[in-house]
C-alpha cells in the first residue's frame, strides 16, 4: 500500500516536471538585446527564440517606455547604455504575471516609438525591432561633418553657381546590425569600410574645392534608400561605397569597381556580390513593409544614361589608380544592379578593396597603413575624374586643374556672364579680357578663368 502511493507520488512530480517543462518550452525566450543610437534614433534590438507578440506604453514622471511581451523569459542580460545616449538612460526587466516578461526603459525624455517584427534571414533568427526618437521631432544626434575652410559648403537645396566645393559622398558599406562580410579571423567588413570612408574623408577635406560627406560616420545602420537620399539630399558631386567583401572561393583576391547596371552583370561574380549586398536591408534592420517605390519611381525617370556614363569614367579612373596599388580581380570596370548606386543624378561607384575571405587580403585589410594606402588610391582616382569631368556651377581651384594660381568656373544651366561677373566681384570686360570672349554668349559645361582682380 505505502509503495503504491509512493510510486503515485513520484508519478504526479513527475507530471508535474513535464508539463512545466512543456509549458516553459512554449515561452519564448530572449536571446539578446543590442542597442545602437544613429543620427537620427536609439534602436533597441531583442532576438528571440520564435515570433513574440507585444504591447508598448509610455509612462510620465519620470519619462518611461513600457514594452510587455507576451509568454517570455529573459535569457540573456539587458546591455548597459551608454551614459551619452541621447534618449536612454537604461533599461531594466522582470516577470510579469508568471508568464510575460515586462521591459522598462528609463528615458531622459519623451519618444515617439515605433516597433516592427524581422522574421529570421541568414545571419539572424526573430528579432522585435524598437525605434526611439524624440517626440519634440528633433533629430536624436546629427553626426558632425568635417570642417572645410578653404571653401564655402553647398547647403542642402543651395543653387548652383555659387562658388561651392565639390561634394563627394563616402558611403561606408553595412554597419551596425549588418556587420557585412566576416572575415576567418574575424575581421567584419564593417569596421573595415569605416577606417577606410575615414582616410578618404581626411584626403577629400585636405583638398581645396572639395568636401567630404559621410554618409555613415559610426556604427550603425543606414538602410540603401537612405544612403542615397542624403546624398541627393546635399546635391553630391559623386557617391563612393567602399567595400571589401567575401565570395564563395577563398582564393578570390584583389580589388573591383563596379557601376550600376540595369540589363544584367558583367559576371557572375558581379551578380552575386550584388544580391548579396542587396539584401543588406533584411539583414540591417529596415522595415521593408514601409518602404515606398523610390527605387522604382528613380527607374522610371532616369536620365541616367549620362549618370552612368560619368559613374563609369569615374571608376576607370579609381580603378586604375587601384591596379597601381596592387593586384585588380578585373581589370575592367564591372556592372551590376546594386541599389545603393541607383541614384539617378548622382555619378556613384561601389569600390571592393579587396576579399576579406582571403586571409592574405584580410590581414592587410586590418592594417591602418594598407587602409591609408587604398584611400589615397581612391582619392586620386577621384582626383582625376574631376580634373577631367568638373561639375557645372562650381568654382574649381587651379590646384584641382593642374592650373598656375587662376580660379576657373565651370557655367552650369541659368548662368550668365554678368551674372558670374557680379558673382565674383569682377568686371564683365575683364572677365572677356581673361577668356578671350568678343561677346556674352556662353554655353553650359564651358569653363571661365576668373581673373584675381577686375
Amino acid at each position: 500500500m505505502l509503495v503504491n502511493r509512493l510510486i503515485s507520488t513520484l508519478l504526479f512530480l513527475l507530471l508535474l516536471a513535464v508539463s512545466a517543462q512543456c509549458v516553459f518550452a512554449e515561452q519564448a525566450s530572449v536571446q539578446g538585446t543590442r542597442v545602437w543610437t544613429d543620427p537620427e534614433k536609439t534602436r533597441l534590438v531583442f532576438e528571440t527564440s520564435s515570433a513574440i507578440t507585444h504591447r508598448i506604453f509610455p509612462l510620465d514622471e519620470p519619462d518611461r517606455l513600457v514594452i510587455d511581451l507576451d509568454d517570455a523569459r529573459m535569457q540573456s542580460n539587458l546591455p548597459k547604455v551608454d551614459l551619452g545616449d541621447p534618449v536612454l538612460v537604461g533599461l531594466r526587466g522582470g516577470v510579469r504575471g508568471g508568464s510575460d516578461l515586462r521591459i522598462v526603459l528609463d528615458l531622459k525624455q519623451p519618444v515617439r516609438a515605433k516597433s516592427f517584427a524581422l522574421s529570421p534571414n541568414e545571419r539572424y533568427g526573430h528579432r522585435l525591432i524598437i525605434d526611439l526618437t524624440p517626440k519634440d521631432g528633433s533629430s536624436v544626434r546629427r553626426v558632425a561633418l568635417p570642417s572645410f575652410p578653404n571653401s564655402s559648403v553647398r547647403k542642402s537645396g543651395a543653387p548652383r553657381g555659387e562658388g561651392p566645393a565639390i561634394i563627394v559622398a563616402i558611403d561606408a558599406g553595412h554597419g551596425g546590425e549588418d556587420p557585412g562580410a566576416i572575415g576567418a579571423a574575424g575581421t567584419l567588413e564593417k569596421d573595415v569600410t569605416l577606417a577606410i570612408a575615414r582616410e578618404l574623408a581626411k584626403l577629400v577635406d585636405r583638398e581645396p574645392g572639395l568636401e567630404a560627406l559621410m554618409i555613415r560616420d559610426g556604427d550603425y545602420y543606414i538602410g540603401l534608400q537612405e544612403r542615397i537620399g542624403i546624398a541627393r539630399e546635399r546635391r553630391a558631386d559623386l557617391f563612393v561605397s567602399i567595400h571589401a567583401d567575401a565570395f564563395t572561393n577563398a582564393t578570390a583576391r584583389g580589388s573591383s569597381v563596379y557601376t550600376l547596371s540595369f540589363s544584367g552583370a558583367s559576371s557572375e561574380a558581379a551578380k552575386w556580390l550584388a544580391n548579396r549586398e542587396n539584401s543588406a536591408d533584411l539583414i540591417g534592420g529596415v522595415d521593408l513593409a514601409n518602404n515606398d517605390d523610390l527605387l522604382a519611381t528613380v527607374l522610371m525617370d532616369m536620365t541616367q544614361n549620362a549618370t552612368i556614363e560619368q559613374s563609369t569614367q569615374a571608376a576607370a579612373m579609381v580603378l586604375a589608380n587601384l591596379g597601381r596599388l596592387g593586384v585588380v580581380h578585373r581589370g575592367d570596370v564591372q556592372r551590376a544592379g546594386f541599389a545603393v548606386l541607383k541614384a539617378p543624378d548622382v555619378p556613384s561607384i561601389l569600390v571592393e578593396t579587396a576579399f576579406i575571405s582571403n586571409p592574405e587580403e584580410e590581414k592587410r585589410l586590418r592594417d591602418r597603413g594598407h587602409q591609408r594606402q587604398l584611400a589615397q588610391a581612391i582619392m586620386a582616382g577621384v582626383l582625376g575624374y574631376f580634373r577631367k569631368y568638373p561639375p557645372h556651377g562650381t568654382l574649381v581651384d587651379a590646384s584641382l586643374q593642374g592650373g598656375g594660381g587662376a580660379r576657373e568656373y565651370v557655367i552650369g544651366p541659368g548662368d550668365t556672364l554678368s551674372g558670374i561677373a557680379k558673382r565674383h566681384s569682377v568686371s564683365i570686360s575683364a572677365l572677356r579680357a581673361r577668356n578671350g570672349l568678343n561677346d556674352d554668349i556662353i554655353r553650359v559645361g564651358q569653363v571661365l578663368a576668373i581673373p584675381e582682380d577686375s
